[in-house]
């Protein structure tokens, strides 16, 4: 069975556990970093374009596109849990089907989710106040953002393999390279062609075709049971069912997310029509921060991507104490990073809000936001790895109605009475951090009452082995 430990591959099963989550980790974190900025490239080249609401309108989209990616980004979670937890198993034919189910799984709501982004972005943008100039940028942006959906589904999902299978360092060394592309070509389009947000899509879009080509191809070679082969892609009914089982739940939670970030984002349109009428400071400001808090937020995400495959691949071999050290150091790490990260971005945040913004109405409006949701960014991050274990434990229904309720319907809440009562910009920012702390507390125990289930189950079935031996 050795193929169960390629050289690239973590052994989450045996041995110390904070120095394999860091490494685990570190290259998602850089992987993440990296697509963060090649993101906020793409804001930045857009506005050198010098048409008026470039940044804007690209920030304005975030939500809308978010509701749709979603859907296939959380089908991709199944796709991590059902892999790890076979290679746990240490099953090799299950970890085939759920490769190649998977593959063709991220196609198939990958297509769909194109085209229902392509005819809704108009009409979702318009009612959430985008109006004129912004409405038509926004809308070029996203419609040529959806028609490379597919390749995106299909990247996520094959980097949902690597990271299953303990590597992560083969998905860094390709974003790497095919982010570098879509900077390049950014500049091409927009600075030498002359175009603007359709420049910046377009590049998206073909940085992530290459993407899906080489990761493919990669996979295509590997010598685990991992490995890719395309006579093989088939859906197979046990794999698309644990697939669906694990991954719908995100799905949904990802996608309602999006619908009460998009409440939100209204609100911020409406104080951006009420302080400057025919401008876009406001959501210049609020975009901006947005994509610098992106920085910390896929740092802390790396850790939940590392909680859910280790406690999967840990679930898989019924080791329920090391589940509970998962846990800690999972936490320890969490926190660390996310302090960090806060602690960067605020104490650099004058020149890094400079490459984004200059006018006055937008600086404040970005500090106002990045004090009150960096501050208490260790919520954050222990609310995503309290989710990644309770769906690495097989609960992942349970974690989406926690986070469902404990933010998106506390936010939908909060803007139709605090907001409502108190008309200021800082008050819908608070929403964030006190949903983060009540969902984060529920989840921890959860998980931790869901791993002490299993392990006394687990007791009681040894005790009665023995006892007829």
């Amino acid at each position: 069975m050795g193929f169960f430990k390629r050289s690239r591959d973590i052994n989450m099963l045996e041995g110390p556990l904070f120095g394999k989550i860091f490494f685990f980790a570190l290259p998602l974190i850089i992987t993440n970093m990296l697509q963060v900025f090649y993101n906020a490239a793409d804001m930045v080249v857009a506005g050198m374009s010098n048409v008026e609401g470039a940044i804007g309108s690209i920030g304005t989209t975030n939500a809308m596109i978010n509701l749709i990616v979603n859907i296939f980004m959380g089908f991709s979670v199944g796709t991590n849990i059902v892999v790890a937890r076979n290679i746990g198993k240490k099953d090799p034919e299950a970890i085939s089907g759920a490769v190649h189910s998977s593959l063709i799984v991220g196609l198939i709501t990958g297509v769909i989710c194109a085209v229902i982004g392509f005819f809704i972005s108009r009409p979702v943008l318009e009612m959430l106040g985008d109006k004129g100039h912004i409405l038509d940028l926004a809308t070029l942006y996203t419609r040529i953002y959806f028609a490379g959906v597919p390749f995106i589904a299909l990247s996520n999902y094959l980097i949902a393999i690597f990271r299953a299978k303990g590597d992560t360092s083969t998905p860094l060394a390709v974003l790497a390279g095919t982010g570098l592309l879509n900077v390049g070509l950014n500049l091409i389009f927009v600075l030498v062609l002359g175009m603007s947000v359709d420049g910046v899509a377009i590049a998206t879009v073909m940085a992530n075709v290459a993407s899906t080509i080489i990761l493919g191809l990669i996979l295509m070679k590997d010598a685990g049971p991992c490995r890719l082969y395309l006579k093989k892609l088939r859906l197979q009914k046990t794999a698309v069912k644990e697939i669906i089982r694990d991954g719908l739940p995100a799905g949904v939670q990802g996608a309602l997310f999006s619908v009460s970030n998009m409440l939100i984002q209204s609100t911020i349109i409406g104080f951006n029509n009420r302080l400057c009428p025919g401008g876009s400071d406001v959501i210049d400001g609020n975009a901006a921060a947005s994509s610098l808090e992106g920085f910390a937020y896929v740092a802390q995400n790396s850790v939940y991507q590392a909680s859910v495959t280790f406690t999967s691949q840990n679930f898989g071999a019924g080791q329920y104490k090391r589940i509970g050290k998962v846990m800690k150091c999972c936490y320890a790490l969490t926190a660390m990073i996310a302090v960090i990260a806060a602690g960067v971005l605020l104490g650099f945040h004058k020149p890094l809000l400079a490459l984004y913004v200059d006018a006055p109405l937008a600086l404040e409006t970005a500090m106002t936001r990045m004090n009150i949701m960096l501050i208490p960014y260790f919520l954050l991050a222990f609310m995503e790895v309290g989710s990644g274990i309770l769906r690495g434990l097989g609960r992942s229904t349970t974690s989406t109605l926690i986070s469902l309720i404990g933010t998106c319907v506390f936010r939908i809440i909060w803007i139709y009475t605090v907001c409502r009562a108190v008309d200021e910009l800082w008050i819908v920012y608070l929403s964030y951090p006190i949903s983060w702390g009540m969902t984060a507390l529920t989840h921890f125990i959860f998980s931790e009452t869901t791993r002490r289930k299993h392990l006394k189950e687990s007791g009681e079935r040894a005790e009665k082995a023995a006892a007829k031996s």
